[in-house]
């Protein structure tokens, strides 16, 4: 055989292998309103990037009739490329081909873009569009899972990870996205679950859709499980480009630096006013964390879960940084189980990147009721607490308002390491409000008052004399627990210069196999 016609079979190998499951399948796939594997990729990196391993793998099962039925890549598109120039691996799954389902091969080929990408210190994507196990393969499909958990695990705190959900993720598959650091869902498409109506049928004679089980917003809201919901397939891969800008290629290098034209000193006169003279009104926070960050741009998290705590990612002077808000517009801003984890595994991740906390307070403390005790509130304040206390990044505190009790710990207090803490004149640090206050200490006394306007009068002056003594920051200053209390507008000058005299911060914890987090 000659070399042409040597090179002119690669050539149609090529052509073949990047048909996947073949056209009528790829015209199904665009009917149901999906990319293909090729495309997502296509689209997520930069132009012409994309370099792929195992476009000529294929499955090696002989059982059930695959021995007759085998297409090259075997249902997973594997490789590299770059994002805005920097190096990434990624996998895509092609529904096209056994309905994107996992064989050995297929598992193969995704352990060996995360073993590089270890090898490298580059980010892993996963775009995720599978039916589950190959059930022909049997055991072997499931310690290919098994062998891609493992590798998730290695890589936890190494390498970024992110999972991008765009068709079915059920029963083992699940588990690989629930491993990485973001989980992003198509609205329409995808969804996720561990057992299928079907099943929830037959166990508990519960009637149920994909959606309402597993679907996007089910886990934007109520499980918490799903980071970030894209309204189409583009949106979401246009989200992952995003996310990744503010994130290092690695746990041993620095977040990228953009050039920033916003001033440092740039003066928000609206912050003076913010707050509102009652301390029992509500205000937005995302309005302070648009005022003070570059170009008041802010990539929220978890937007959908637990509204009463905001965190995300934004830049101060073209830095990348992790915010977490109290959001007094919700709840009060209380912190409940869901916000405590949800606060724990942000901040969690940001320390395992080198990525600065900056920590906006206005928090009542934690929100009571069986509900909450019954549910385990005091273990999952702990992993709040925890996570604040293990974190060795920048951290930045400002109290905005209400910070009491065991809730003021929490959030990034001086006692758990927090770097500098700043306070705005509005700020109330203290164990509890002066209503409750009052009961605690005056509660026999005001019981025994007869006259109603004698017991009125007197609860107003001591809640009066309780909110001169400690509803502001300056008992907290006077012991050093703040650093300063600063002017509201001037609050992105003084936090960019917080973040530059800690850029060369060094901290470390005592040497360990790994810490007990209160799971």
């Amino acid at each position: 055989m000659s070399q042409q016609s040597k090179i002119k079979d690669l050539i149609d190998l090529r052509v073949k292998a990047k048909l996947g499951g073949g056209e009528k399948r790829i015209e199904s796939q665009h009917g149901k309103g999906k990319l293909t594997a090729r495309e997502r990729i296509e689209l997520l990196l930069d132009e012409r990037s994309f370099e792929e391993f195992d476009m000529f793998v294929t499955h090696r099962s002989h059982d059930f009739g695959l021995e007759n039925e085998s297409y090259l890549g075997d249902g997973v598109v594997t490789g590299y490329g770059t994002i805005d120039g920097r190096l990434v691996y990624v996998y895509s799954q092609d529904f096209t081909v056994f309905g994107g389902s996992l064989s050995e091969t297929f598992a193969r080929k995704i352990c060996k873009v995360m073993d590089q990408a270890m090898k490298t210190g580059a980010p892993v994507i996963g775009l995720n569009d599978s039916g589950g196990a190959r059930i022909q393969e049997g055991v072997q499909s499931l310690a290919g899972y098994a062998e891609i958990f493992q590798r998730n695990i290695m890589a936890s705190g190494v390498v970024p990870q992110i999972s991008a959900i765009f068709g079915p993720c059920a029963g083992g598959a699940v588990y690989s996205p629930a491993l990485t650091d973001f989980i992003m869902m198509s609205k329409e498409n995808s969804y996720m679950f561990v057992t299928g109506p079907k099943v929830v049928k037959t166990v508990t004679n519960e009637v149920v859709t994909d959606a309402e089980l597993g679907g996007a917003m089910v886990h934007a809201s109520k499980s918490g499980v799903t980071h970030f919901v894209a309204d189409t397939e583009e949106e979401g891969i246009m989200l992952i480009r995003k996310l990744l800008s503010f994130i290092p290629q690695n746990n041993l290098e620095e977040p990228p630096l953009v050039a920033c034209i916003d001033p440092i000193d740039r003066l928000e006169d609206a912050l003076n006013e913010i707050v509102p003279d009652n301390p029992n009104k509500p205000y937005d926070v995302k309005d302070v964390i648009h005022a003070v960050v570059d170009h008041n741009e802010f990539m929220e998290v978890h937007r959908h879960y637990a509204p009463n705590l905001v965190v995300g990612f934004a830049r101060f002077n073209g830095a990348s940084v992790g915010i977490v808000a109290n959001q007094p517009k919700y709840l009060a801003g209380v912190l409940d189980i869901n916000a405590s984890r949800k606060g724990a595994r942000f901040v969690r991740f940001c320390d395992c990147f080198n990525i600065p906390i900056v920590t906006l307070v206005d928090v009542p403390g934690f929100l009571p009721g069986t509900a909450q005790e019954y549910g385990g509130i005091i273990i999952h304040g702990a992993k709040f607490l925890f996570a604040y206390g293990e974190a060795t990044v920048p951290k930045v505190t400002v109290t905005l308002r209400k910070s009491y009790g065991g809730a003021h710990d929490v959030m990034s207090c001086k006692q758990l390491r927090g770097d500098i803490n700043y306070a705005w004149p509005t700020a109330e640090i203290a164990v509890m409000g002066a209503s409750g206050a009052t009961e605690v200490l005056f509660g026999r006394q005001v019981k025994s008052m007869e006259n109603p306007d004698e017991k009125a009068k007197f609860i107003a002056e001591k809640e009066q004399e309780y909110t001169d003594k400690f509803a502001n920051p300056y008992v907290a200053a006077k012991f050093g627990f703040i650093d300063d209390v600063i002017e509201p507008r001037n609050t992105r000058f003084r936090v960019i210069r917080a973040l530059q005299a800690l850029a060369t911060k060094k901290d470390t914890n005592p040497p360990k196999k790994h810490s007990n987090i209160p799971l």
